[in-house]
Formats: structure tokens, C-alpha cells, sequence
């Protein structure tokens, strides 16, 4: 299990978009909310609280992936590829932390993998090899799981149910650019193996 951020909108990405490009590969996809604190005084908040931005929850989608060794590295690629990492707690006209650019990874192993994919397009920007995004630092977070809040159900296949629904994100580039072999190790060696909590 790991959790990506953006809800409805990262659902229908990756139910319909990933799916079609690696069939059989999720095996659920659950709308929520979760915070990287365990401080939070709102254990489970409402849609509502979370959209207020006091709860200090963010946007989630929950994924199970049916072989996550031969799919996690693709679908935090995928991740990048669909949505605006250089927007702090932004995504389109969206504002707030609850639309921050998040990873909640549930193991180390994941953390150093999804790690390891953020420094590369770091490098890909500094390098000019990709100008999809607004600006040129990412600001993409990522912690260890916490408490999931599942939405209600309406907010489950939210863009299957309402096709002309809200949706601030689209495919930002088809192809990952290939790396030059030192740009690769350097970001694999600056993947941390320990998972850290966001700051």
C-alpha cells in the first residue's frame, strides 16, 4: 500500500490512464485523506475540514498495486508525468496544503525507490531536458503512511460518475527522458534508505 496526493483527480489518472498502459495492475484505488501528523486534533476529518485547509490533512489516493516490484517505480513516474510538482500546495486554481505534491510510502524500500524517481527529475529540470511545469524545484513531500481517511462514497470514481467534472490535471509529457548514466547513480546514491518524516 502507499498513498499518492490529488484525490478524484489522481484516481481517474490512474484507474483509467495507468490501467490502460500496464493492465491488471491496480488492484484498488481508494479517495481519502491523510495527514503527515500525528498531532493532528481532527483524527477524521470530513471533506469539508480538509477542503477549510485547517485539518492539516492532504488530498490522498490510496493504491494496492497487484505486483508492486514490477509497478511502483512506473507509477510514481506515471505520478510526475500527470500533475504540477513545482507548485508548492498548489494544483491549478487548487490552494492549500491539502493539495500539496505528496508520496506517503509504506515501506523504506518504496521511500528510496520514490525517492530516487524525484531526484532524477530534479536533474531533468536543472538540465533543461523537461519544461512541462511552471518552475524548476520540486516540491513534491514524502513520509511513512499515517491514518487513512477514506471519502465518502461519492467522491469514489468521482470523474466515472460526473465525466465533465473538475479535474486540474493532464499529461505534462508521454516519455520520460533518459538520464545520462552518472545523472542515474548520483540520484540513486542520494536516495535516503531511512523514510523521514515531512517537514
Amino acid at each position: 500500500l502507499f498513498l499518492l496526493s490529488l484525490d478524484w483527480g489522481t484516481e481517474n489518472y490512474v484507474r483509467k490512464h495507468f490501467q490502460a498502459k500496464f493492465p491488471g495492475s491496480i488492484k484498488s484505488a481508494t479517495v481519502g485523506f491523510m495527514s503527515p501528523s500525528d498531532d493532528n486534533k481532527i483524527k477524521t476529518p470530513t471533506y469539508e475540514q480538509v477542503c477549510s485547509g485547517q485539518s492539516g490533512h492532504v488530498e490522498v489516493l490510496m493504491v494496492e498495486l497487484n505486483n508492486p516490484e514490477k509497478h511502483f517505480e512506473e507509477l510514481i513516474r506515471f505520478f510526475f508525468q500527470f500533475h504540477d510538482p513545482t507548485t508548492k500546495n498548489r494544483q491549478g486554481n487548487d490552494m492549500g496544503f491539502q493539495y500539496a505534491s505528496f508520496i506517503f510510502c509504506g515501506d523504506k524500500e518504496q521511500y528510496k525507490i520514490a525517492q530516487k524517481v524525484r531526484n532524477e527529475l530534479q536533474t531533468l529540470l536543472d538540465e533543461g531536458a523537461l519544461r512541462s511545469y511552471d518552475n524548476k524545484k520540486i516540491t513534491t513531500l514524502m513520509g511513512p503512511l499515517k491514518e487513512f481517511t477514506a471519502a465518502h462514497d461519492e467522491h469514489q470514481r468521482y470523474l466515472e460518475k460526473h465525466p465533465n467534472g473538475y479535474c486540474n490535471h493532464r499529461m505534462r509529457f508521454k516519455v520520460w527522458p533518459e538520464l545520462m548514466a552518472d545523472d542515474k547513480n548520483a540520484a540513486a546514491a542520494e536516495a535516503a534508505p531511512e523514510v523521514a518524516e515531512a517537514n
